[in-house]
């Protein structure tokens, strides 16, 4: 499995030690999983995977991504969006889903949310990544733009003006309440990007493996873990 880029070390560190403790081959479901630059790693690590997502453009290329690699019939790809998740995948058949970078997007995250527990079988696990809200009020602080650190600061969702790609933006304790009222529990958290998007572009490419260990060294560790780019929680369904 991929592992080894500073920028997703630590997502892969938490699922490689997830898909361990199973021993076994599992069912994997990816909600606003594209491309498949999680599932078919996945797969080819011998498990199955669903990719769910709205994009048919996305899916295409998952399908051929996951042919060359020669994992085609271990991943299936279905168009659809997070919250439908009740009419394209039976409740509790998915042993290991991933929600990553869909929940700060979508209408109503905790309809989206309560719709990937309920896919998942009891003593399911859920990967979430979501965005950090204080990274991005630093990351415009320090770019000198003050006014839109002050309203991204403000705002009660953690969002900017009308030129915001990202309607919401989370924190620790805001993750994990919103997957706690689902009924999963947070497990690990970690952050995501803690310095990978600060160093220079030099260092990213000439001392990955450094940049990578480094990350995984403060990936859980306040403050570090509070200012990375993304936190990225693992709950389980009791």
């Amino acid at each position: 499995m991929e592992s080894s880029a500073p920028r997703t070390a630590v997502v892969w560190q938490v699922l490689r030690r997830e898909l361990a403790r199973a021993d076994r081959p599992l069912n994997v479901l990816d909600v606003g999983g594209g491309t498949g630059g999680f599932a078919v790693p996945l797969a080819l690590a011998g498990h199955t995977v669903t990719v769910v997502d709205a994009s048919p453009d996305a899916l295409a290329a998952l399908i051929r991504r996951a042919a060359e690699a020669g994992v085609g019939e271990r991943v299936r790809a279905v168009q659809g969006d997070g919250d439908g998740l009740a009419d394209l995948v039976e409740p509790e058949t998915v042993d290991l889903v991933l929600c990553h970078s869909l929940l700060e997007v979508v209408d109503d995250p905790h309809k989206v949310v309560a719709a990937l527990a309920g896919t998942l079988r009891p003593g399911g696990a859920a990967s979430v990544l979501v965005a950090n809200r204080a990274a991005a009020v630093l990351a415009r602080a320090i770019n000198g733009n003050i006014a839109a650190a002050s309203l991204l600061l403000a705002s009660p969702a953690g969002s900017g003006d009308s030129r915001d790609r990202l309607r919401r933006r989370y924190s620790a304790d805001t993750a994990t309440a919103l997957l706690d009222e689902c009924g999963l529990a947070v497990e690990q958290i970690h952050g995501v990007r803690v310095v990978a998007d600060l160093v220079p572009g030099t260092v990213a490419e000439s001392e990955p493996e450094a940049l990578a260990a480094f990350e995984l060294v403060v990936a859980g560790t306040p403050p570090y873990r509070d200012i990375a780019t993304q936190l990225h929680l693992l709950a389980r369904r009791s």
